[in-house]
């Protein structure tokens, strides 16, 4: 059996792969990719308001708010990096992608997608900090060490996906070439591919062992210590006010955690790949969705500014 799976690799070599998506609503395309056009639109747009309004207001200049400016940077570049392709094959069907660019697109969506874990973390941590111990607050988290970390976690993300890639690309495919994904999902290639992908599964299992399960334990033990910050607080108002701050970051990293796992935390990648796509769906569509709303655009800092934002422009344009 090896060594016929040998010499079908030597006779051909897939270098072109078929996107499949999702067959079974295609008759439903116009109207989901309408659905998926805005859900995208207004995930951009609410992460664009963020980045902008950050660094033009100097209020907002604070670890806290660095943090997410990048968090949003990050997550526009995730999410342009799959739905653009996930919009075509709702109005087209079936789409064709390279080898190079089924790597490409895989670098960039975990890439991107493993900084905003390490920055959810962050983020939890820096929420502890300011709740939790206000005082040591200054000393622990200013500008520069907000700067330190999202370079730290760019260049950890870079170097772990990079060697995955690698090694995904020194794999061999000589049989079929359908994905059955809306994206090139590595877990989907490799299950496609007729070398041995033992070492890949492995790398790939303890990948996002380190990069889910490592920051889902730093955020729990975070909000764990920030609920417990909270109940003691005297005020039955300010209990409720930071009741509904922390339920509404749980529901969303409830949501990406928890679709994460089911996908990447398994030891063989080739299980469960079906349910792969509509999970995927869940931090690729929904949370990007929601997550400005719940970060910031709930603050009253963020509404204050856009305000303050907004009658700059309104007095500029009265000005003769």
């Amino acid at each position: 059996m090896e060594r016929e799976k040998r010499e079908v690799r030597n006779e051909t070599t897939i270098q072109e792969f078929i996107l499949e998506g999702f067959p079974a609503i295609q008759y439903l395309g116009n109207i989901f990719f309408l659905m998926h056009l805005l859900a995208y639109l207004a995930s951009i747009t609410g992460n664009m308001v963020i980045i902008i309004i950050t660094w033009v207001d100097h209020r907002l200049q604070t670890p806290m708010y660095i943090l997410l400016s990048t968090f949003s940077f990050s997550e526009c570049c995730f999410i342009t990096t799959v739905i653009p392709k996930l919009l075509s094959i709702f109005l087209s069907g079936r789409q064709t992608i390279s080898f190079t660019s089924c790597l490409t697109q895989a670098f960039s969506f975990l890439f991107f997608g493993s900084i905003i874990f390490f920055l959810m973390a962050v983020m939890s941590l820096d929420r502890y900090l300011a709740i939790c111990k206000p005082l040591h607050y200054p000393a622990i988290m200013n500008l520069r060490v907000s700067f330190f970390l999202a370079f730290f976690f760019n260049a950890l993300s870079f170097i772990l996906i990079t060697g995955l890639v690698l090694k995904v690309s020194q794999l061999s495919f000589c049989g079929p070439n359908v994905i059955s994904h809306f994206f090139c999902d590595l877990g989907s290639l490799i299950h496609l591919s007729c070398s041995d992908t033992g070492s890949v599964e492995i790398y790939v299992f303890f990948l996002a062992l380190l990069v889910i399960l490592i920051s889902l334990i730093l955020t729990i033990i975070a909000y764990s210590n920030i609920v417990v910050t909270i109940v003691r607080l005297p005020s039955a108002k300010e209990r409720q006010k930071a009741f509904s701050t922390c339920s509404s970051h749980l529901i969303v990293l409830s949501l990406m955690y928890g679709s994460c796992v089911f996908i990447y935390v398994k030891p063989k990648q080739t299980n469960r790949l079906d349910s792969n796509r509509e999970a995927a769906l869940v931090n690729t569509v929904v949370t990007p969705l929601l997550n400005p709303v719940i970060y910031t655009l709930r603050n009253k800092q963020v509404h204050q500014a856009l305000r303050d934002a907004l009658s700059r422009v309104t007095l500029q344009k009265q000005s003769p």
